[in-house]
């Protein structure tokens, strides 16, 4: 058994918006990773425009720095539970985790989530307390907080006796000590170094890479990136791949390493790097490169398990085509297989229809994601409710249950409890943080589904929320969709002024003056909770005759402007999501207005 002395590998793991990509950002810049003169972003690793724009890491990131001539590579994870097939795979990747915890909010569910992983698969854990400049840091209380969850995620001895650093991300500082004085993160890099295990394994033992992560370039195409077990991996080396029971002949052709945020091809690698191999055809995430001599498995990697689905469809609307440059099914086919080639946690099944296909994730923000990254791509698709993924256990109807954190005033404490009662959830825990109440339920994945925006508008923007995976158990019942029917138009042209302000007090509008509708779109929500087929292009009519009110403005309620993930939520079991690069849509299934209504009396 050898040791890499000059190698450490290290995942940072926390929750959404902690730090993590900030911390990351930091240390590449004291490592002296970019020039002197090179315009650097913030939040460097989070390189999707996605990612950018919301302030969350979608997509699990590698990079390397220099320190005291040991590399250490890093990996940013995602904090979000609906990217935990992401996390799960990237822990097979290091021998520890930097645990990064807010000095305000402390450990949060997805903080729980990812350390629960990390530590079944007895990784060395340093806490990092991060944020310490804010004026309502609670450092104590946090790193009680901490020691409280290690305990009840089962931690063993050394697992629990974790050393913690005290650092400002942002400011590029860490200390061992609230009360000493630093400039910089060395005393975070020397206890990384010092506390985090370097890779132990045969440096001379036959080859074993295993496949935790595919990327895709259009020149060389599918790169495998994987961490090498055991044995040296070289560039134009034979290789078996071991999928399963299956053994494939391969050759590796390029072998790159990370330096900084630069992939770096080198002749040759070896145990306990994190490598690129190209070359090596179809292969996929959780298959073994081993040596064409001796070749052996790896252990295969378990994924958390898709929990909703949502059809994806080709665009029938009336506009279809208009807008997108992607529009025929064996364009959607094409690209949602080529994403589930790297998104592990995602499943696509073929329907009966050629133009519909079942994609299941691990989450409305899963699955809103790949929707808007394909809009972003030029594609036009239209997509349906998200519902959720039941399962037949011993002969029973099971569905999956989520555990629900909510942190809110306390002044909106009852509203919240009103709503999730409907929704079946229980609570399981109550209790005050810095006066604010956090409560703990157990929820049916299908109570989530739609909850998040009236949430948002019953605590007043005041709230926060957050979700993970908790199990399956018995169907628990109905659950009441919503309470409100649509308006519907009922023919195709361009609404008006005037054919908006005579239906606004019908409903709330989704629509504005001077846009183009079909019939069959849905142009706002009915005050009643039936349906209503209304006009929307109806216009003036224009006479001799002068009445009162005539020279009166118009005036309009502003409308109701609906996100891609408020539209999913908000749609019926009828009705569509039409997306495409220009708009969001929402539509009935069916659009013509008297064929509705022979179905309405058909079901009755």
């Amino acid at each position: 058994m050898s040791i890499r002395a000059d190698l450490r590998n290290v995942a940072i793991i926390a929750h959404v918006d902690h730090g993590k990509t900030t911390l990351v950002d930091a240390m590449l810049r004291q490592s002296h990773i970019f020039r002197a003169n090179e315009q650097v972003t913030d939040r460097v690793m989070d390189s999707n425009d996605l990612e950018r724009e919301r302030g969350i890491t979608i997509l699990s990131k590698n990079t390397a720095v220099m320190y005291k001539d040991i590399k250490i590579n890093i990996v940013d994870t995602p904090g979000h539970a609906d990217f935990g097939g992401e996390v799960e795979r990237v822990l097979n990747m290091v021998d520890g985790v930097l645990l990064l915890v807010d000095a305000f909010e402390g450990p949060m569910p997805q903080t729980k989530y990812v350390l629960r992983k990390a530590l079944e698969q007895g990784l060395k854990p340093i806490v990092v307390i991060n944020k310490i400049d804010r004026p309502d840091q609670r450092v104590e209380d946090v790193y009680d907080e901490v020691l409280e969850l290690f305990m009840e995620l089962g931690a063993d001895d050394d697992q629990l006796d974790f050393p913690v650093v005290y650092a400002a991300a942002r400011a590029g500082i860490a200390k061992m000590n609230m009360e000493d004085e630093s400039d910089n993160l060395s005393p975070l890099m020397d206890l990384l170094v010092k506390e985090i295990p370097a890779p132990k394994g045969e440096l001379d033992g036959p080859l074993q890479i295993m496949v935790t992560t595919l990327d895709a370039d259009e020149y060389v195409g599918r790169v495998a990136i994987g961490r090498i077990i055991r044995g040296k991996a070289f560039a134009n080396q034979n290789v078996i791949i071991i999928n399963g029971d299956v053994e494939t002949k391969a050759k590796i052709g390029k072998l790159f390493v990370y330096q900084g945020l630069n992939r770096v091809e080198v002749k040759d690698a070896g145990l306990g790097d994190i490598v690129a191999v190209t070359g090596l055809g179809d292969i996929s995430i959780g298959h073994t490169i081993a040596d064409a001599e001796n070749p052996e498995a790896l252990p295969t990697i378990n994924i958390d398990e898709p929990t909703l689905s949502m059809t994806f469809a080709v665009n029938t609307s009336p506009f279809a085509g208009k807008e997108g440059q992607f529009v025929t099914s064996r364009h959607v086919r094409d690209r949602l297989f080529k994403e589930v080639e790297t998104n592990v946690s995602l499943r696509v099944e073929e329907t009966d229809s050629a133009d519909t296909f079942k994609v299941s994730g691990r989450g409305e923000l899963h699955l809103s994601i790949l929707i808007e990254t394909m809009r972003r791509e030029g594609f036009e698709l239209q997509v349906g409710k998200p519902e959720v993924v039941y399962r037949q256990i011993n002969g029973q109807l099971c569905e999956p249950l989520e555990n629900l954190t909510i942190e809110v005033p306390q002044q909106f404490m009852g509203t919240v409890m009103e709503s999730l009662g409907t929704r079946k959830a229980e609570l399981a825990n109550m209790s005050e943080v810095a006066g604010y109440l956090r409560m703990e339920f157990v929820i049916p994945a299908r109570g989530l589904i739609g909850f998040r925006s009236e949430f948002l508008t019953n605590t007043k923007g005041n709230g926060i929320m957050n979700h993970v995976f908790h199990g399956y158990v018995p169907f628990k019942g109905e659950i009441p969709g919503r309470a409100r029917g649509s308006l519907v138009a009922f023919e195709n042209g361009e609404t008006t002024s005037y054919g908006i302000f005579t239906l606004q007090d019908r409903g709330v509008m989704f629509i504005s003056p001077n846009q183009p509708v079909y019939e069959g779109m849905i142009i706002g929500e009915n005050t009643r909770d039936v349906d209503m087929d209304v006009n929307p292009c109806k216009k003036k009519n224009v006479s001799n005759m002068r009445t009162s009110s005539s020279d009166e403005a118009i005036r309009l309620v502003p409308p109701r402007l609906l996100s891609l993930e408020q539209a999913l939520e908000y749609i019926n079991k009828d009705e569509l999501v039409e997306v495409t690069p220009e708009a969001v849509r929402l539509r009935k299934t069916v659009l013509n207005k008297a064929q509705r209504g022979r179905d309405r009396k058909s079901v009755k």
